[in-house]
């Protein structure tokens, strides 16, 4: 990327923000740190796991941000006789003028730009094993052969916390995978009186596409050349080093209260969400804040709860939200 191509994404970034909330607010009412996090790790590259209740938007949500960035939108429901090959495409045999016939790969939904796995906690692990390939590589194997997937490339997961029967927890390998689990709650009275109002009287407005494919891509490169000092990056390194128990160091109530703490991944997901979010707010530098405003969605779904925090009826919120009081964001040398 060229200097002049930097200095023009950083000016479309600034920009956008106010342009992507008038265009998501023909649709979408409130939400504002759902959106906020959600357009984070669409900018830093990640994939987002929505966690929420049904009928709280969150379908609307991804395909209005895909419409958006002009993306391929695909998706995916999720249930439990759902195959791999329902995902990622199957071979089917072919057969030309001359008669002579051959396997061809037909692609499945997995091959778009934007792909929503709705309720992906109602498949069985073969099903979300096929997914995680996709996530992790980028690419399809079928057949022994690999299909790389379309550039750029997102997997915005939803699973509904509620009803839990009959569903097939994620794997930690694969929630691992995803860059933040944001927790998307019902609207104020006044936000949930607009939309009812809004949704019954008039069709929305269609959303107008303010970007390409190509932008995002080269928002991702820029992202990553945002400048983040030693002591902000120590800090999520700290942060995430204190949730895992039995070290030196370690706060007593996590030792009392977690299972298994957050590996590496945690601090790169703090750093480089800290990278996107400062380029969002139109600054040059990621702060103390960028990083403590991202612990819970960074955190929440990479932290493992004891048995005796179940029991005290402490959440992860309550962790994490003591850590950030615990963890200084300075030490003295």
């Amino acid at each position: 990327m060229t200097v002049e191509e930097e200095a023009l994404a950083v000016s479309q970034i600034r920009e956008s923000r106010d342009r992507i909330n008038s265009e998501l607010s023909k649709v979408i009412v409130g939400q504002e740190d759902v959106i906020e996090q959600l357009l984070i790790c669409l900018f830093a590259g990640g994939h987002c796991l929505i966690t929420g209740a049904p009928g709280l938007a969150k379908t609307l949500l991804v395909r209005s941000v895909a419409q958006i960035f002009h993306l391929n939108f695909q998706r995916i429901q999720f249930t439990p006789d759902l195959m791999p090959t329902d995902i990622t495409g199957t071979e089917i045999l072919e057969q030309d003028e001359n008669g002579r016939r051959s396997l061809e790969f037909v692609p499945g939904p997995i091959f778009a730009n934007v792909v929503l796995a709705d309720e992906i906690n109602r498949t069985p692990p073969k099903t979300q094993a096929a997914l995680l390939e996709a996530m992790q590589e980028h690419q399809v194997t079928a057949a022994g052969r690999r299909y790389p997937l379309e550039e750029p490339f997102f997997v915005l997961a939803t699973q509904n916390p509620i009803e839990m029967e009959g569903t097939y927890p994620l794997p930690e390998a694969q929630l691992d995978r995803f860059l933040f689990n944001v927790l998307i709650d019902y609207l104020p009275p006044a936000d949930e009186l607009s939309v009812v109002l809004q949704t019954t009287s008039t069709k929305p407005e269609p959303i107008e596409p303010l970007f390409t494919g190509a932008d995002v891509m080269r928002f991702h490169q820029l992202v990553r050349r945002v400048p983040i000092a030693d002591e902000v990056a120590a800090f999520a390194v700290r942060l995430v080093g204190a949730t895992r128990p039995k070290r030196d160091g370690t706060p007593d109530f996590i030792n009392q209260w977690v299972s298994w703490g957050a590996g590496l991944r945690a601090a790169q997901t703090l750093v480089l969400g800290g990278k996107a979010r400062a380029l969002l707010a139109g600054r040059a530098h990621v702060n103390m804040d960028d990083i403590a405003t991202l612990a819970h969605p960074a955190l929440r779904h990479r932290v493992l709860l004891s048995y005796r925090a179940e029991a005290e009826g402490v959440t992860i919120e309550d962790v994490i939200d003591r850590l950030l009081e615990t963890v200084p964001k300075t030490v003295k040398p």
